[in-house]
């Protein structure tokens, strides 16, 4: 039998999952990831609030990987002789015929100082750290900014930032303490989120002003010391700094002969082929694809990834041509706990609505929906 093996247990590899039993793929599939969990992390912004906990978002992928007829190797990737279709792990190597990397990226953790930052993608853990520490506080200035991998500008992830950011004045408002905390974003562009097009920059700088948050933009980082920010343009005193570094592939690409781009993702083609290895794909934020300098590191993007990824693997399966591309396409809804401001980008179609009760509503209904395959 066919033997193909996903690694991760994300958006892209549970896709692809489905995707490839949707196509009627009668292969033998192993998910190699150490854990046998699905983190919903979009929701995780609604931690320190209250609005979710943490082990809500963990969902036990058991009984759906029974269901999809999945074998799950609980191992960590350590490396890969892509030629010899090898993947390397702690718990001994696993070879197979058809291998997707869907193992997601990393954040870059060089700036110096970094450990004295929460960076909130990093998990649910970094969600409910921060939920800890802001009802610890009875004011003080809370410092929260991003950066993008210096060699792969679209390699970052920057939309929960804002979220973060609107969703801790929401929240503040509501406690009635607001006026004891200093909110301050900082970013080394002078107009962070440019992937979401310039009309949503606009809006997200005119809700900062609207909401008192000051902004330190323009200013190359220097290092974070436990209580400061420090970039080239000034210093931000911080009690509480939340920081999305840039990102890049995971670690264990060092040791695997895979091409990879000036960023250290694996580089692939618009079909997710990695280059001149027959039968080694990927999807999702490991990898660096050809498209529009927009084009995210989100959820969304990974699915569609994954869907041509399964595809393309079901038509060689079958002796056929890989022609499956995926669409570059934007969505995302940039929550503030009460609203939602939606901005979407496929193509030259750029559309940002304002902040809407609805927007937030619709936010949760699709977390509802996406998770139904899960639970």
């Amino acid at each position: 039998m066919t033997r193909i093996a996903i690694l991760g247990s994300g958006f892209a590899a549970l896709t692809a999952v489905r995707e490839l039993r949707r196509q009627k793929v009668d292969a033998e599939i192993t998910v190699v990831s150490p854990r046998e969990e699905l983190h919903y992390l979009p929701s995780s912004i609604w931690i320190p609030a209250g609005l979710r906990q943490g082990d809500a978002l963990r969902l036990p992928l058991a009984a759906f990987f029974a269901r999809h007829q999945v074998k799950h190797v609980k191992a960590s990737v350590t490396g890969m002789k892509a030629a010899e279709k090898v993947v390397e792990t702690d718990a001994g190597p696993i070879m197979a015929d058809q291998i997707l990397i869907a193992t997601g990226g990393r954040f870059i953790r060089k700036l110096p100082g970094i450990e004295n930052a929460i960076v909130p993608c990093e998990g649910i853990l970094a969600a409910e750290q921060i939920a800890v520490r802001l009802k610890a506080m009875e004011g003080g200035t809370i410092a929260i900014g991003m950066a993008t991998n210096p060699n792969e500008p679209g390699a970052m992830r920057g939309g929960p930032m804002f979220e973060y950011l609107f969703i801790l004045d929401t929240l503040l408002r509501r406690e009635g303490r607001r006026d004891k905390f200093r909110l301050v974003f900082f970013s080394p562009s002078p107009r962070p989120g440019q992937r979401l097009g310039e009309k949503a920059v606009d809006g997200i700088l005119k809700e900062m002003a609207k909401r008192g948050v000051e902004t330190h933009l323009g200013h190359k980082m220097v290092r974070i010391e436990p209580a400061k920010v420090v970039t080239e343009g000034g210093e931000i005193v911080a009690d509480l700094i939340l920081f999305q570094p840039g990102m890049t592939g995971p670690a264990w690409l060092a040791t695997a002969d895979l091409p990879l781009s000036t960023g250290g993702m694996v580089r692939a083609d618009e079909l997710c082929r990695v280059a001149d290895l027959p039968g080694i794909w990927v999807a999702g934020d490991a990898g660096s694809f050809p498209g529009p300098d927009w084009m995210p590191k989100q959820a969304h993007q990974a699915d569609l990834q994954a869907k041509a990824a399964a595809a393309n693997i079901a038509a060689t399966l079958k002796g056929e041509a890989p022609k499956t591309t995926f669409e570059a396409e934007l969505v995302c809804i940039m929550d503030s706990l009460d609203r939602g401001m939606l901005v979407f980008r496929r193509g030259k179609v750029n559309i940002v609505l304002p902040a809407l009760k609805p927007l937030h509503w619709l936010k949760r209904m699709f977390e509802n929906h996406y998770l139904r395959a899960y639970r």
